[in-house]
C-alpha cells in the first residue's frame, strides 16, 4: 500500500462521486497526464485540489494530511511522506484549471426526480439562473485578468479583484448544472447568455428582471425550455388578449432593428404581496412567461412559484459562506489558479448535494430539510478516516456509513422522523 500512496484512489465522498477512473480519463483528455512516475501524480493532485475546497480555508499541508490520514491510522503510509508546500504548489500549476472544468462539465447533471419535493411543477423541472462574484487574491496578475469593481469609499476601487460567475441551478436539489466565469467587468447578461447550452424541453427557468431582453429570451426558448422571468418596472406591456385569471397576452420587442419588427408573444401576470412594503408596494410585481395556456398554468400558481427563484441565493450562500468560509478570499495568486479553485468548489458542492439528495430520499425528506453544514462535516470526516485505496464493494459500504453518520446527526437534533416506507 505504501508504494501506491501517490496513486491515492479512495477519499470517501470525493471518490464516490468522482471515481479514480473518471478522473484519470479527464486528466488524459486534457493532456495533463504525467510522462514519468511522480510523488504527486495528476490523479492525486485533482483530489488534493478538491480537498482544498472541502476543507477551506485550511492550508496546503493540513489538507494533504487529511487526505492520507486514513492510511496513516492503519500504518500503511510506509516510507511515503507528505510533500513540501512548494511541491504541492508546483503540482497545482502543472495540473491547471482545465481538468477541473472538464470534470465539472462531465458530472454536473440534474439530480432530482419527480419524487423529489419542490423539484418539478406540472411536469416541468424547475431551474434558475443568476450571478455572483468571488473575491480573489490581490495580485497584479489577477487584477489584469479579472479587474476590480468600483467602490464608493477611499480610492473608489474594491480592495480585491473579483471574478464574476453566472450559474444555472436545479432548484429542487440545489445542484449547479452549469457555470461561466469572467472578470467582474463582464456583465451577468453576457455570461448567462452562454448557459442555454445546458437547457432543453421539459424545464422551466426562473430569472430576475435584469435578464429580460429579446436576444436572451430567444436564446433560452430556442432550446425548448419554458421561462418565467420578472419584468423591470419601466417595461410597457400592452394587453392584446385578457384571460379570466387576470393575466394577459402581450409582446416584447428588441430595442433595435431589424429584430424590433419581430415581436415575441408572452403571457403577463401581475400581482401584489399581502402586506407588501418597499419600493414595489405601489406597482406590485409583473412576470412574463412562455406558458400561454391560462387554464393549464394558472396565474396565481405561477406567482406563488416564482418565489422559488430565491433558492439560487441559498446555493451561493452554501458555496461561498459555509463551504468556502465567510469573507474568505480565494488564495491563488494566478488567474488559472483562481479558476481551478472555483471549479473545485463547484465540484465539492455538487458532491455534497448528491449526498444530501440521497440521504433525504432514504427517509422521504425534502432535501431542504437536510443541513448543509452537517453534511459538510460528515464529508470531511469521510475523507479523513477512510483508507486511501479499496475495492468497489467497500466503497459502497463506506457510502452507507457516511449516510448513516449524516442521518444520526440530523434526525435527533431536527426532530425528523423516519418515513413508514423506510
Amino acid at each position: 500500500m505504501a508504494a501506491s500512496v501517490s496513486e491515492l484512489s479512495g477519499l470517501g465522498l470525493l471518490t464516490w462521486v468522482y471515481p479514480p477512473g473518471l478522473v484519470d480519463r479527464v486528466v488524459a483528455a486534457c493532456g495533463c497526464a504525467e510522462q514519468r512516475k511522480r510523488l504527486l501524480p495528476a490523479r492525486l493532485v485533482v483530489y488534493f485540489v478538491l480537498g482544498l475546497a472541502l476543507f477551506s480555508p485550511a492550508p496546503y499541508l493540513e489538507v494533504m494530511r487529511h487526505l492520507v490520514e486514513g492510511l496513516r491510522s492503519q500504518g500503511l503510509l510506509g516510507a511515503w511522506h507528505v510533500p513540501a508546500k512548494s511541491s504541492l504548489f508546483r503540482a497545482r500549476q502543472r495540473l491547471g484549471s482545465e481538468p477541473l472544468r472538464v470534470l465539472f462539465a462531465t458530472t454536473a447533471k440534474p439530480m432530482a426526480t419527480e419524487a423529489t419535493p419542490g423539484a418539478f411543477w406540472r411536469g416541468l423541472r424547475l431551474l434558475a439562473v443568476d450571478g455572483t462574484c468571488w473575491d480573489v487574491a490581490d495580485t497584479a496578475a489577477n487584477e489584469a485578468a479579472f479587474d476590480r469593481p468600483g467602490s464608493g469609499r477611499g480610492t473608489g476601487r474594491s480592495a480585491f479583484p473579483q471574478v464574476r460567475m453566472a450559474a444555472l441551478v436545479e432548484l429542487g436539489s440545489h445542484a449547479v448544472l452549469d457555470a461561466e466565469l469572467a472578470g467582474c467587468r463582464t456583465g451577468e447578461v453576457t455570461l448567462v447568455a452562454r448557459l442555454p447550452r445546458s437547457l432543453g424541453p421539459g424545464q422551466l427557468v426562473l430569472a430576475d428582471r435584469e435578464f429580460l431582453g429579446v436576444p436572451l429570451w430567444q436564446a433560452f426558448t430556442a432550446t425548448g425550455a419554458d421561462l418565467l422571468w420578472r419584468v423591470p418596472a419601466n417595461r410597457v406591456l400592452p394587453v392584446t388578449r385578457q384571460f379570466c385569471d387576470g393575466s394577459w397576452l402581450s409582446q416584447i420587442r428588441a430595442s433595435s432593428d431589424p429584430a424590433r419588427n419581430e415581436p415575441i408573444v408572452v403571457r403577463v401576470l401581475a400581482y401584489r404581496l399581502k402586506d407588501q412594503l418597499g419600493e414595489d408596494a405601489a406597482g406590485g410585481y409583473r412576470l412574463v412567461t412562455t406558458l400561454l395556456d391560462a387554464r393549464r398554468y394558472p396565474a396565481r400558481q405561477l406567482a406563488a412559484l416564482y418565489r422559488e427563484r430565491w433558492e439560487i441565493e441559498s446555493v451561493f450562500a452554501e458555496i461561498k459562506t459555509h463551504q468556502r468560509g465567510a469573507r474568505v478570499v480565494l488564495s491563488s495568486k494566478t488567474p488559472d489558479g483562481v479558476r481551478q479553485q472555483i471549479w473545485a468548489h463547484l465540484l465539492v458542492h455538487h458532491a455534497l448535494r448528491e449526498l444530501m439528495l440521497r440521504t433525504a430520499a432514504t427517509r422521504g425528506l425534502d432535501p431542504d430539510r437536510v443541513s448543509f453544514t452537517e453534511t459538510l462535516r460528515s464529508a470531511r470526516r469521510s475523507v479523513t478516516v477512510t483508507p486511501g485505496s479499496f475495492p468497489p464493494d467497500l466503497l459502497v459500504r463506506a457510502l452507507v456509513i457516511l449516510e448513516q453518520d449524516l442521518l444520526e446527526r440530523l434526525l435527533p437534533n431536527r426532530g425528523y422522523a423516519a418515513s413508514p416506507a423506510s
